[in-house]
């Protein structure tokens, strides 16, 4: 009995909409391969919210948290964020016991633990660090300690789990004597060496010792309770594994925002007193210090963009805001080299400058031509979410850079109709209104440049107005039949790779004819493709007019492919006549 295949292999169309976005956040890791984030919940979970970068004077508005928003309102579904953040080299993790104050990186958050000194002439004795395990500004926050004492019985005691710390109070004529013990040390109801006795003494009172642990970071956000958490490392919720530097897994390393350093030497007994709120105080609180945010370039850019080249699912790229952070166009030419690298199979949306004038952006168009690129102007003026009416100090409205927004009208388009369908005329959702109004002149002047513009039409609001590359080549003029190609090139790239290494003959170049005429009648079918019949739409030639006996006996498989692409109807026009009554047909 053998087991054979009567059909040819089928294509799949790869995903056109999945997003993936690069620029500064509060939070989260750097250097890192970013996870698939599907809503906003996702991404204030790993990068923190909407808050603004860095404070006081210096803040800067978080544009990226804010297009994340957009991206995911106008229909977006699948997004991916490569945080930037200044690093030289290896990321050094805080030494705040080093004999040299500058030693470590200022730019990740820490506070030492201490056990107060015995007297004044004492000093404080260090027994470890908390420290956060990102760099950033955000990370400047608070570790609240709660110790919590239950009342336990020795034979309970005896089965508790490893590593269970204990205060142990012994009354007696002489007064009251109190000390500390784990589970496996011994005790008589003094210091000396004993055990546990077997049953409950008269004047003996036995507490287990747990901690519980709440984050915040600087803007009083919660970052994570934890609570059962034991002072010994044979205790299974150790603090320190459970705030561990290094985490076993991922989803634990993106959620923990904090870890717990201890130095070596230290005992249980020692940390207790470290951690020990002060004589009547129920809780310690410590304040986390050095965490900054620094200058941004193009540096930090091309780094996130090398990072991405690792995930093969991203079909568009962009850097909202990016024009502000980093004031050259250097970010807009990374951007824009990314998407042109070999069988990147990608688009690049591009933010014009804010506060543009036409003649402005027309001439930041200027120095840029590629087909792999769209720019789009100008910026969109959207509400607040930290608006807050009894604080004068905080604007009702944001202006916003429009790549989050399209990014998101390209990912709706793409589901609601398919990637040969032109992302044009579609409403913006989300937008108020935008930051200049673009009138029938400025638009004949900017589209035909390259330049696609948000207009709003009264009766049928906020709309994207243009789907024009940024290329100067006629032939790839739209985004639509750009984005297309590259769909279609990615398909038929993943889906042929069983013929790499097959027997280049007759048997094989059928096969593939079959596999990629299968997958182009059905694009025909959806209205993809121009034609009457599948012959007027697209050709698949295979065979030995595409390939010489020099190309195959060095190994060379050649397949031609040609499609009608449907283009835009961008201008439409309708010619209108008079008619006399007696004319006739």
């Amino acid at each position: 009995m053998e087991e054979t295949s009567f059909r040819s292999k089928s294509i799949e169309g790869v995903s056109t909409s999945t997003t993936a976005f690069v620029g500064p956040t509060r939070r989260g890791p750097v250097g890192e391969i970013p996870e698939l984030l599907t809503s906003f919940a996702d991404f204030e979970r790993i990068y923190g919210g909407v808050d603004d970068l860095g404070s006081g004077t210096t803040a800067t508005t978080n544009y990226l948290a804010h297009s994340v928003i957009a991206y995911f309102n106008e229909g977006g579904a699948r997004l991916y964020v490569a945080r930037t953040f200044p690093v030289s080299g290896t990321l050094a993790e805080p030494d705040l016991f080093a004999t040299s104050p500058t030693a470590g990186n200022p730019a990740k958050a820490a506070v030492k633990v201490l056990i107060p000194a015995a007297g004044s002439g004492s000093a404080d004795t260090a027994v470890g660090q908390f420290q956060a395990r990102f760099p950033g500004a955000a990370y400047n926050g608070k570790i609240t300690i709660l110790q919590q004492a239950s009342l336990s019985s020795a034979a309970a005691a005896l089965k508790a789990i490893d590593g269970s710390l204990f205060r142990v109070t012994v009354s007696g004529t002489g007064g009251s004597t109190t000390f500390f013990t784990k589970k496996g040390d011994a005790f008589t109801g003094s210091a000396s060496t004993g055990t546990f006795p077997a049953g409950d003494v008269t004047g003996t009172t036995i507490e287990l010792l747990t901690l519980a642990v709440t984050c915040e970071d600087d803007k009083g956000e919660p970052l994570g309770v934890y609570e059962g958490l034991g002072f010994h490392p044979d205790h299974k919720r150790y603090l320190g594994w459970v705030l561990a530097l290094k985490q076993n897994h991922r989803g634990d390393h993106l959620s923990t925002s904090y870890a717990f350093v201890l130095k070596t030497g230290i005992t249980a007994f020692q940390l207790q007193q470290a951690l020990a709120p002060a004589s009547g105080a129920t809780t310690k609180v410590f304040t986390l210090a050095g965490g900054a945010e620094a200058t941004l370039s193009n540096t930090q850019y091309d780094a996130a963009l090398k990072i991405l080249e690792g995930l093969d699912n991203i079909s568009i790229i962009a850097a909202p805001g990016s024009t502000s952070v980093v004031p050259d166009r250097s970010v807009t030419n990374s951007l824009i080299s990314h998407a042109e690298k070999r069988r990147s199979y990608r688009i690049a949306v591009l933010d014009a400058p804010k506060d543009l004038q036409p003649g402005e952006a027309k001439e930041f168009k200027a120095k840029i031509d590629s087909k792999y690129a769209a720019l789009y102007y100008p910026w969109i003026v959207t509400p607040n979410p930290n608006y807050d009416p009894n604080n004068q100090g905080t604007d009702a409205e944001l202006v916003l850079p429009p790549s989050g927004f399209v990014c998101g009208i390209y990912a709706r388009s793409d589901i609601e109709r398919g990637v040969w369908k032109a992302p044009a005329n579609e409403v913006v959702r989300t937008a108020l209104r935008f930051e200049r109004l673009v009138n029938n002149g400025e638009q004949e002047e900017l589209n035909p440049f390259g330049v696609n513009c948000l207009r709003y039409f009264a009766g049928r609001g906020n709309r994207v107005w243009g789907a024009r590359t940024a290329s100067s080549d006629p032939e790839w003029k739209y985004v639509n039949i750009r984005r297309y190609f590259l769909y279609l090139e990615q398909s038929i790239d993943r889906g042929t790779q069983w013929a790499v290494f097959e027997a280049n003959g007759e048997r094989l170049w059928a096969n593939v004819r079959d596999t990629i005429t299968s997958f182009l009648y059905n694009e025909w079918v959806n209205g993809a493709l121009l034609g009457d019949k599948p012959e007027q739409a697209f050709f698949v030639k295979c065979d030995r007019s595409t390939m010489t006996q020099n190309d195959l006996d060095n190994g060379r498989f050649i397949c031609l492919i040609g499609v009608a692409a449907i283009k835009p109807a961008e201008f439409v026009i309708f010619r209108i006549g008079q008619k006399t009554a007696d004319a006739r047909s």
